[in-house]
C-alpha cells in the first residue's frame, strides 16, 4: 500500500493542483454569461420596441389602456 501511495501520490497531486487551477481561472466565467445574456435581452427589446413604434401599435395599446382605465373609474 505504501508503495501505491509513493507511486501515484505525486500523479494524484498534480492532477488536483491543474483541477485547482482550472478551476480558479473560469470564476468570471458565469458572471460574463449574465452579461451576455442581458445584452441579448436588450437587444431584443430594443428590435422589438423600433418595431412596435414604427407600425403605430405601442401608441394604440397605450391609448386603449388608458381609456380602459378611464372608464372603469368610478
Amino acid at each position: 500500500m505504501l508503495w501505491l501511495s509513493l507511486r501515484f501520490g505525486p500523479w494524484i497531486y498534480a492532477a488536483r493542483r491543474r483541477l485547482q487551477e482550472a478551476t480558479r481561472r473560469e470564476e468570471g466565467q458565469a458572471s460574463a454569461e449574465y452579461a451576455l445574456v442581458i445584452l441579448a435581452a436588450a437587444a431584443v427589446a430594443l428590435v422589438l420596441i423600433a418595431w412596435a413604434q414604427s407600425t403605430g401599435k405601442l401608441t394604440q395599446f397605450f391609448d386603449s389602456v388608458i381609456d380602459n382605465l378611464i372608464n372603469s373609474a368610478p
